[in-house]
């Protein structure tokens, strides 16, 4: 039998992993770091190590490791990319996102000629790599909807992501067809028991199907999959090494598939949803240099939803791509209004402000996918 990366899981339990991360030694952080330094695969200990309260006084080496180990790989350059929001109809109840079915707010899929309005607001910032974005109703944003927008789009871009609702292997092939490059998907908390507090109702309450998306996409032989979680919801932690555990099995097993992580907070919505386990700058900077020390190939973004001084620090320790101008509801960037947003973006900042700042620190703003450039 095809092994999964659920069966993956159930290997671990989640309170004996809180432990252990716990309980890490300095010894035990200081030899993860050697191994890193060293490009020696890490072990779960050392990922554990990495993750851990005492590794928090070790920030300045996971950062400097960082930093060299981002440039080597990916030169000083960052990717920009902007979502594009094509509906807010969702059939789902998660209960920390604004447009949860349970919401009264107002809903909207954006015709053709709306989208077309998007995109050529959206061309005149410069964008080349577009982010589809949609709710999760098969009737309002199914599949020949999304072939259709992306028919629609492709003459204008150079690369085409989604972040759309788990589809099953041969809807995905078809949008792959169609020009569809990249899928981000994110199963915002590893922990099986308690996935259904979050996630109440709708297709999205089955964890395993979710788990298992980014296996139909590598099935599908799709350019790149996205994963990560959502931080505030259960111990950022314990995520982190479960993200660590799903990507070393999806490069095990799809290796002809490229990977991107990234690790957005809770932000402001409609709901008023308040995160369980608030992580604070430090805390997400751990965790991104840890799964950076963990695999130098993957890319990390970081969003909007994190404010601009944060995004300034962390652009050279460990970043590969960053979002600016977006907009999170759909007809946002033609009509500028944000009373269908999907959460409240924490740095406004216009794409020129930010490529000002890629260059103010040395760095080369790509307006495309890394390997429509070259590859480092």
């Amino acid at each position: 039998m095809k092994p999964t990366f659920f069966d993956n899981l159930l290997q671990y339990d989640w309170n004996e992993i809180a432990n252990r991360i716990r309980n890490a030694t300095d010894m035990s952080v200081t030899t993860a770091i050697s191994n890193a330094s060293n490009n020696t695969a890490l072990t779960d200990d050392d990922i554990i190590a990495l993750l851990s309260p005492a590794a928090a006084h070790h920030l300045e080496e996971l950062a400097t490791i960082s930093r060299a180990k981002t440039q080597r790989r990916f030169g000083k350059n960052i990717q920009l990319y902007i979502p594009l929001y094509l509906s807010n109809y969702c059939t789902n109840s998660c209960t920390y996102c604004g447009f949860s079915g349970k919401n009264k707010i107002n809903r909207k899929a954006l015709t053709d000629a709306e989208i077309l309005q998007e995109v050529n607001a959206i061309k005149e910032m410069g964008y080349e790599h577009i982010l589809l974005v949609t709710g999760e109703s098969t009737k309002h944003a199914g599949v020949d909807y999304l072939l259709n927008a992306i028919n629609l789009i492709k003459p204008y871009f150079a690369c085409i992501s989604a972040e759309i609702q788990p589809l099953d292997t041969a809807d995905y092939a078809k949008l792959i067809d169609a020009g569809l490059n990249a899928v981000y998907v994110y199963q915002e908390t590893y922990n099986k028991n308690n996935y259904t507090i979050y996630h109440p109702a709708g297709k999205k309450s089955d964890f395993a199907y979710r788990l298992a998306t980014p296996e139909r996409l590598g099935d599908a032989g799709i350019y790149k999959i996205g994963s990560g979680a959502l931080l505030g919801l259960e111990n950022w932690q314990v995520e982190g090494f479960f993200l660590a555990q799903h990507l070393r099995f999806l490069i095990k097993h799809y290796w002809r598939s490229k990977y991107s992580i990234s690790f957005p907070r809770i932000r402001p919505q409609v709901g008023g949803f308040e995160p369980k386990y608030p992580v604070s700058d430090k805390e997400l900077a751990q965790l991104i240099w840890a799964l950076r020390l963990f695999d130098e190939d993957v890319e990390i973004s970081l969003t909007t939803r994190e404010n601009a001084t944060f995004r300034n620090n962390m652009l050279s320790l460990g970043i590969t791509s960053m979002s600016a101008g977006s907009k999170t509801e759909p007809g946002g960037y033609a009509t500028q209004h944000n009373r269908l947003e999907q959460w409240s973006i924490n740095d406004s900042r216009s794409p020129i402000e930010l490529v000002s700042e890629i260059n103010k620190q040395n760095y080369s703003a790509l307006w495309k996918d890394w390997d429509k450039f070259f590859v480092v």
